[in-house]
């Protein structure tokens, strides 16, 4: 597990025919309204339309019946997101260069 919401959890994966890693995003179906299982699959189909090398790539979805789950295998980003970056940053008391602000704006 690398990280777990209100709403469920995101594992590490590693596919075995090339072993590449993954990030699993399982969201717990029972207990959800119909309106929040709607905004599930609505940010599934969102997430399948965008295609740029800043954001992490959709690569499949699927439900897991046995464990009443919605699925989602995405790229993993192996240095996290951009929110772990800033809170590093904060810890050490530290900022971005210059360069790096650039990089992630352009």
């Amino acid at each position: 597990m690398i990280g777990e919401g209100s709403f469920g959890s995101v594992y590490l994966v590693k596919r075995i025919s090339d072993n590449n890693l993954y990030a699993l995003k399982k969201v717990k179906l029972n207990g959800l309204s119909e309106k929040d299982k709607q905004n599930a699959l609505n940010e599934i189909r969102l997430l399948a339309s965008v295609q740029h090398d800043n954001v992490v790539s959709y690569k499949e979805s699927f439900i897991d019946v046995g464990s009443q789950t919605i699925c989602l295998v995405m790229e993993y980003a192996e240095e996290g997101d951009m929110l772990s970056k800033i809170e590093r940053h904060y810890k050490k008391g530290s900022c971005f260069a210059e360069y790096e602000l650039w990089s992630f704006l352009i």
